[in-house]
């Protein structure tokens, strides 16, 4: 199949055999009486904020989806509500959604751009222009591990296939021959740029021979060219031949969404042109003209259509809006347990690793208990990645679970995204944490709301784990403490192990967790010394800090490498200067132990936050004021922090180390307490 004209033909001149004319006829009309019926609501303002409507191009929905199975998948966009019914979502439920009801599909937080059913294998519509992309590569990963033959759609606009995700994504779906349709639905415009002035090549379609995947461009408004194009891309993803990709043209009706309150920037010419290509209309005729459905059959499925949403506006109006409390609960998965394995974590024991060996053996353990748990990144098999922490894996649990990826960090956490939404467990080793700027929408975007805006109901559990931090003269771009970005985003778990025992429990414990996990660790801990770890497998309680010295005149807070450093400090302050410094390392950075540390102020009455990171908006910035609003009172000083100073990490080592907090700088803000003397 290459690139090239629209097809249609030798289709038309009998009924095709797998196809019913009243389903494809049928679904078309109710999604045009869907998008209609939500113009009115929108006018009347019952649907509110802004809905995307589709009014134009239901042939694409409604021939793809028909080739489905209701096991295949189908990622789609903001303007998803015709993908959406085509795959047997519910339009009451749709509605609701709309209005911003509590019986919607992700009752009311979701709204028109973020439909889905996970029990419909309808993977999310989405905000984000390609997101869908990304996410199917992770739902056809998870279909080609499972077997049996699933398949799935990534439908996407235009304007998408300028963005990165649309390269990485065709390259890595072409590389592993992914089960993945993608299609693409030219309508011609973005908000209001035409697409063949934003777009080099000439076509979309004609981009796919770059990935040695089949491209076709066919007539979107007709919808058995549609279903023909999708059957044989189907056909083909469920062969294990990889993915197609399919250039549909067509035309939207409205403006870019029901908000827009634009100057005509469309031809007046061309949008009649186009209206006289209706693909309802056409189909209508074909039916009628091969006498494959009567006159009265089609007004019996435009009434139905007409019945289906009259029932789904009132059923929406009547629906409650949902309370303010369901709120919190819908943000981050319910905690699992923290030691399934054992009733409690064991002792560390007399047996040493590295904190590298550490994370390594969790990951081994968790991969031998869990199926569904899998590694992808950058170099994580032969080599075992430049630090080492998945050096053997790949031998141990083949290619199809470790897999080697291109170099393509916004593909890499889509294939997690997608692959954790539809039951997969993936571990996502970011090969230097600075690169994780290229991952940051489906980190943000993605993983972090997915469960929100699907009222609770989506699973994602993906673990994003990486070294971060300098000290190995890596420079700028390379040397990055980030802890703080991802603090701020509710959804993300934020680990940071400091000793080998912490890092493999709470890298198991965050496996298990349903949710997604940002695990940093820090570089210099890859070349620290061994430590004890129990050779069977545990899970640590993630936001639970851990006492790593006792003390009673000051407190002591500190993350990663800076715990060491803690450590050496309150050594030297206890010889030189009889203070006892308690040492609390937080261990999760988010859900934040602030009991933990709240008990131990109260006790010392003091307290110094130390990380590595610029101090400005760093982690010390929460704890401390979390310290002043809950437990101001027992404060005798103010609250210290030691942290970088706001600038780069430097390349040269001297620069650098002067950068970078060490234990002396934890000395002198203790001794800036005047805890003595």
């Amino acid at each position: 199949m290459t690139e090239g004209a629209t097809t249609s033909g030798a289709a038309r001149e009998r009924r095709p055999a797998n196809i019913d004319p009243a389903q494809l006829l049928g679904t078309m009309l109710l999604i045009r009486a869907f998008e209609e019926r939500t113009i009115e609501l929108f006018h009347a303002g019952l649907v509110k904020g802004t809905a995307h409507s589709s009014v134009g191009q239901e042939a694409i929905a409604a021939g793809a989806c028909a080739v489905l199975q209701e096991s295949d998948f189908i990622a789609t966009h903001h303007r998803g509500h015709g993908h959406c019914i085509a795959k047997g979502a519910d339009v009451r439920r749709m509605m609701a959604e709309l209005m911003g009801r509590d019986e919607g599909y992700c009752r009311g937080l979701g709204g028109s751009m973020h439909i889905a059913d996970l029990d419909l294998n309808i993977i999310g519509a989405n905000g984000i222009v390609g997101a869908g992309m990304g996410i199917g590569l992770g739902a056809a990963m998870t279909a080609s591990l499972r077997g049996g033959g699933g398949a799935g759609i990534a439908f996407f606009g235009d304007g998408a296939s300028n963005e990165g995700i649309f390269h990485e994504a065709m390259n890595l779906a072409s590389i592993w021959k992914l089960p993945l349709v993608f299609m693409c639905e030219n309508n011609q415009y973005g908000l209001s740029g035409r697409a063949d002035k934003m777009m080099a090549g000439g076509s979309v379609a004609a981009r796919a021979a770059g990935y040695d995947v089949p491209g076709q461009r066919i007539d979107g408004n007709d919808i058995l060219a549609v279903h023909d194009a999708v059957t044989e891309a189907v056909a083909r993803a469920r062969a294990g031949e990889g993915p197609t990709l399919i250039e549909a043209v067509t035309y939207r009706w409205g403006d870019h969404s029901m908000r827009a309150n634009m100057p005509r920037y469309r031809p007046e010419e061309e949008e009649k042109e186009w209206f006289a290509r209706d693909p309802i209309a056409r189909f209508e005729g074909l039916a009628r003209e091969k006498r494959w459905l009567s006159k009265k059959r089609i007004e019996e499925l435009r009434a139905e259509a007409g019945a289906a949403l009259d029932e789904a506006a009132a059923f929406a109006e009547a629906a409650p809006q949902p309370e303010e409390r369901t709120l919190g609960p819908v943000v981050y998965a319910p905690a699992v347990a923290p030691a399934p394995i054992h009733e409690a974590p064991p002792p560390p024991g007399e047996r040493e690793l590295t904190y590298a060996q550490a994370l390594n053996e969790a990951l081994a353990q968790e991969m031998a208990r869990d199926e569904a748990v899998f590694v992808i990144g950058e170099d994580v098999g032969g080599i075992g990645g430049i630090f080492g922490v998945t050096r053997g894996l790949q031998e141990r649990f083949g290619e199809g679970r470790v897999r080697d990826t291109p170099i393509s960090e916004a593909a890499i956490a889509g294939v997690g995204v997608g692959a954790a939404v539809t039951g997969s467990r993936p571990v996502i080793e970011i090969q230097i944490f600075d690169f994780v700027t290229h991952m940051m929408d489906m980190i943000v975007n993605q993983a972090a709301k997915l469960r929100f805006m699907l009222g609770g109901k989506a699973r994602v559990p993906i673990v994003f784990r990486g070294p971060q931090g300098g000290g190995v003269r890596l420079a700028a771009q390379h040397s990055q403490s980030l802890e703080a970005w991802f603090q701020h985003v509710p959804g993300v778990v934020v680990v940071a192990p400091s000793t080998p025992y912490d890092a493999k429990g709470l890298l198991i414990a965050a496996m298990r967790n349903d949710g997604p996990v940002v695990f940093l660790e820090h570089k210099l801990l890859y070349l620290g010394q061994t430590a004890p770890v129990p050779e069977e497998p545990y899970a640590l309680p993630i936001g639970r800090a851990d006492v790593k010295r006792a003390g009673t005149d000051v407190t002591v807070v500190a993350t990663l490498t800076m715990v060491e450093h803690a450590l050496s400090a309150a050594r030297t302050l206890e010889r030189e200067d009889g203070v006892s410094v308690e040492v609390i390392d937080p261990r999760t950075i988010k859900p934040l132990d602030a009991r933990a540390i709240i008990r131990s102020v109260e006790k010392t009455n003091r307290l110094v936050v130390a990380h590595e990171a610029c101090k400005t908006g760093g982690f010390g910035a929460e704890v401390s004021a979390r310290v002043v609003e809950e437990a101001f009172d027992h404060l005798d000083a103010p609250i210290l922090r030691v942290g970088a100073p706001d600038v780069p990490i430097p390349y040269n080592d001297e620069l650098e180390r002067a950068v970078i907090p060490d234990h002396r700088a934890i000395v002198t803000a203790v001794r800036k307490l005047r805890i003595k003397g």
